[in-house]
């Protein structure tokens, strides 16, 4: 008995070596044990997308569509089925090459698009599908290299439960690896390669543009040339402490920002030359004017009306699923009224010092989707490696986070899955409920980081790169 009882002892300290050594292994900085990970998540991300590579109404058709058209004009359409390219507006039938941009997106984002067309064009969706790969192994490997430890695995599992048939079929992470640089850049005081990073990040998605006023306010705490007013202070101390602060003006740094705006009027100004409105007014007026997109937060409060006598109608516009109805101006209203209110706070905290810079921008971006007309699954993907480089995968987190991914995931691929005819989609039984308790977990986390109810913004340890 007692032999028996040594055998299972040893057998336990060795299972427990093993168990040891292979996650030092996988957190470790290097060796091709710590990228296992990252290459298990790409082969089932691309598994899970494999089914997407040939249709015809995917984004990356749609990408297609728009890196052929910029190219070869209007004649670059004809290469492509008629059916893939149906959306582009029948007034650019005749444009010439290098005049047809993006409708949605700033025209930057071409570079994107047009690399895959090295490629046979047949093939195009599955190499978009590798590019996109390879940036989340860019991002695995920064996370890896300057994230707290963990963090890369943390990015991972959240992709896996998020995203998992969405994150290569989406451009979205580029811009998510130009924001990881930039708050990279920034906390090692490398303040210019964190304005550049951004301003790119930007130029390929309108996003990035919420966290310039973070990235000014915390270069120019860094540097102690903006006053910055006292942590316990009160609200009848705030007019004279805003007065002092803009008094502080002729000693802020104002390179950076310079050089930040000069890369996007530099870079959006030639797009401008060929066409002016496809550069700068296009995307301006697609947002302005879209209807409240069915995901997002404040289709709720369209859906809630419908039982007070306020009837909505479900179109297909825009590339996305909306709702339109008599209570449609009021609530996008109220939204920006509150996203207004809850960006101001956000950086009103980090003026206070209460937010570093990491933490600002989580919380902008969490207002931003919070109060947004539109709440695409994809937007996910812009919050994940910032919330892994902050450490956001304790035991809170990762039920929070991972509940609120596991709804996203229901509701797309699976409801956008059961059903062909789009605008029946939200009929689904049990589509509603599922995305009204998706964006009420959501509207309830962004209001916990804003408050930092249970310590939720609590950050862990980076390495020591000094």
């Amino acid at each position: 008995m007692s032999t028996l009882r040594k055998q299972t002892s040893t057998k336990t300290i060795e299972t427990k070596k093993s168990w040891t050594t292979l996650r030092n292994a996988l957190l470790a900085h290097q060796g091709i044990i710590a990228y296992l990970p990252i290459i298990a998540i790409n082969i089932l991300m691309f598994y899970f997308a494999s089914w997407q590579f040939f249709w015809l109404n995917t984004d990356p058709a749609r990408y297609q569509c728009y890196a052929l058209t910029y190219w070869m004009g209007s004649t670059g359409a004809q290469l492509l089925p008629v059916a893939q390219c149906s959306f582009l507006p029948i007034s650019t039938i005749a444009q010439p090459p290098l005049h047809m941009l993006p409708l949605e997106y700033p025209p930057f984002a071409l570079v994107i698009f047009s690399l895959p067309l090295l490629a046979p064009l047949l093939y195009y969706q599955l190499v978009f599908a590798v590019l996109m790969a390879l940036v989340s192994t860019l991002i695995y490997w920064l996370l890896l290299n300057f994230g707290p430890r963990g963090s890369a695995l943390a990015f991972v599992f959240y992709l896996f439960i998020g995203v998992l048939s969405l994150a290569q079929e989406r451009f979205d992470l580029v811009p998510a690896a130009f924001t990881l640089l930039c708050l990279i850049a920034a906390e090692r005081k490398h303040w210019t390669y964190a304005y550049i990073a951004l301003a790119f990040g930007f130029l390929i998605k309108i996003y990035p543009i919420l966290f310039l006023p973070a990235l000014f306010i915390a270069e120019q705490q860094d540097r102690h040339s903006i006053y910055i007013p006292e942590k316990f202070s009160s609200l009848k101390t705030l007019p004279t402490e805003l007065w002092r602060t803009l008094l502080s003006i002729r000693h802020w740094r104002w390179k950076n920002t310079l050089l930040f705006f000069s890369i996007l009027v530099g870079i959006t100004g030639f797009f401008a030359i060929f066409n002016i409105n496809g550069a700068i007014l296009s995307q301006v007026s697609y947002f302005a004017h879209r209807p409240l997109q069915v995901e997002s937060a404040a289709s709720t409060l369209l859906w809630l009306g419908t039982l007070i006598g306020f009837p909505v109608r479900i179109v297909f516009s825009y590339g996305s699923i909306n709702m339109t109805g008599v209570l449609g101006g009021p609530v996008s209203n109220l939204s920006e009224i509150l996203f207004i209110g809850g960006y101001i706070y956000a950086v009103y905290l980090q003026w206070r010092g209460k937010l570093d810079i990491v933490q600002a921008c989580i919380a902008l971006l969490l207002v931003f989707i919070a109060a947004g007309k539109v709440f695409s699954p994809q937007y996910l993907i812009w919050v994940i490696p910032l919330l892994a480089y902050s450490g956001a995968y304790d035991r809170l987190w990762l039920i929070i986070w991972g509940t609120i991914s596991l709804l996203t995931t229901i509701i797309y691929p699976y409801f956008y899955t059961r059903i062909i005819d789009a605008v029946k989609i939200p009929y689904i039984p049990g589509f509603i409920q599922i995305v009204t308790f998706r964006n009420l977990l959501f509207v309830l986390l962004t209001l916990a980081y804003l408050f930092n109810w249970f310590h939720i913004r609590t950050r862990k340890a980076l390495p020591d790169h000094s």
